[in-house]
């Protein structure tokens, strides 16, 4: 602002025309005005000045956090160990926003997201896992699996594309599979986006009014808010049955995207023992309020 002063004071002193004189005193009171609150209410117009301090608050902490990733990423990459992120969660929970902001600065060769489309008939006859190990993490890399084979826990048995059968089948080598991969030297974090039934309906209805979003909204999508009860109980037996000390739910409160960003990228980074760790410059200790491991008795997933 000094700056501005000093131009505006430089322009009149060589400015002699008299209507140029005035134009420059009209800007300078402008500016005096934007020194005040009032002015800055204006600037702003309808936006409410604590959001846009949040804002701005929330996108330095951002910035902050993903230097951190970048170190984590290059301790992965140079001690050749595998990292896998697991997203879960119910449509609208923000698993893709959270993802995004995870990767932003990311080495692209250093990493991979991988959201699989509904499989096709060859591999409805392979074993189940088969399409996901084809996409487990290579030494060096960090996989984050936009949904995983957690599909046949909720979303299959939920909407009825595979057989009781078939579910329990899965509910039973699961927890035996992810202890395998973790034996072998995969480091794996399973995350639970959760939101309220309100929140979601909100979500969904700003997904159908905006253009930019409406890709967004698939047939499944519309059924949630149906299926909610159901997808509940299913989501309840996950948690119970695969829940384990070496392979935990970790949830993370998602009714407020740019927190559950946050505090999600910091569980991660607390979790992994990267070089430069201690000279952070933001806070590694993700917010117990919005990020806990599953525990049978926790209301942080909404029911």
């Amino acid at each position: 602002m000094k700056t501005v002063y000093q131009d505006l004071n430089f322009l009149k002193e060589r400015i002699k025309d008299p209507q140029l004189q005035e134009k420059l005193q009209s800007i300078g009171k402008k500016i005096e005005v934007l020194r005040t609150k009032e002015g800055v209410k204006g600037l702003l117009k309808h936006k409410k000045i604590a959001k846009v301090l949040r804002d701005i608050a929330y996108e330095d902490e951002l910035r902050q956090l993903q230097i951190e990733l970048i170190k984590m990423q290059n301790w992965i990459h140079e001690n050749k160990k595998r990292l896998m992120i697991i997203y879960e969660g119910r449509d609208a929970a923000g698993k893709g926003g959270a993802i995004k902001r995870f990767i932003m600065y990311l080495n692209p060769r250093k990493y991979r997201v991988v959201a699989l489309p509904a499989p096709t008939e060859v591999e409805k006859g392979q074993f189940y896992f088969q399409r996901y190990f084809q996409n487990l993490p290579n030494p060096g890399e960090i996989v984050f699996f936009d949904r995983s084979w957690y599909n046949r826990a909720i979303v299959e048995p939920v909407f009825g594309f595979c057989t009781p059968e078939q579910y329990e089948k899965f509910m039973k080598e699961v927890p035996e599979i992810e202890h395998a991969l973790i034996d072998d030297g995969i480091i794996m974090i399973k995350f639970w986006f959760s939101i309220s039934k309100e929140t979601q309906q909100r979500r969904f209805d700003e997904r159908e009014h905006n253009p930019l979003k409406q890709w967004k909204l698939s047939p499944v999508d519309k059924q949630a808010q149906k299926m909610w009860d159901k997808i509940t109980h299913y989501k309840d037996e996950m948690f119970s049955r695969t829940h384990n000390s070496y392979s935990p739910w970790i949830i993370v409160d998602s009714n407020d995207k740019k927190r559950a960003r946050l505090e999600s990228i910091r569980y991660v980074l607390s979790m992994i023992p990267y070089e430069g760790k201690e000279e952070a410059k933001v806070n590694l200790h993700p917010n117990p309020d919005v990020v806990q491991r599953y525990y049978q008795s926790s209301r942080l997933d909404h029911w």
